[in-house]
């Protein structure tokens, strides 16, 4: 292998073993505009878009251990891979996606798990980390609530009680 193919290859192999989650789309139908946009619109979250030779991608996935890569190397093909949270990211171009429909979704991994097109459409569909986080504090808060409106109604009750005691005595 030349020296400049073997380059090319270590930098995408690199850019897979570094990402903490990969997606694989079909860009083509994207112009360089809205190639610039989309990148423009996942690098604040740490997504890095690189647009790669089938034949590089291919080499450079074997030798990260990324084995089942060839089922997805069907057309052009961009890498997106970032690290931190894989949602975020699914959402980011789920949004994308649904304004102009390109691209097109072909899979990706999230660590070692292999993911389908439509298990990251599923994956862009799940809420922000702080919304499940604050679902998650009111589930466990809902019990102590429930808890604590009980123990203020069997106060109450017993005040009533010494209450009506109270008035009993005063009449009688």
């Amino acid at each position: 292998m030349r020296p400049e193919k073997k380059a090319i290859t270590d930098e995408i192999r690199d850019l897979l073993a570094g990402a903490e989650h990969v997606i694989l789309i079909n860009y083509q139908g994207l112009s360089v505009d809205l190639l610039r946009r989309l990148r423009d619109e996942l690098g604040p979250s740490g997504v890095r878009v690189q647009v790669v030779r089938n034949a590089y991608l291919a080499r450079a996935a074997e030798s990260a251990g990324r084995r089942d890569a060839a089922r997805f190397l069907d057309g052009p093909t961009a890498v997106l891979a970032g690290s931190g949270d894989m949602t975020e990211s699914a959402r980011k171009l789920a949004g994308f996606r649904k304004d102009r429909g390109l691209p097109v979704l072909k899979g990706g991994w999230l660590g070692g798990q292999v993911l389908t097109a439509s298990e990251i459409d599923e994956m862009a569909r799940i809420p922000p980390r702080d919304v499940l986080l604050g679902r998650l504090v009111g589930t466990l808060a809902a019990p102590m609530t429930q808890l604590a409106g009980v123990l203020r109604q069997k106060a109450a009750s017993l005040v009533y009680v010494l209450k009506a005691i109270e008035e009993k005595k005063k009449a009688g």
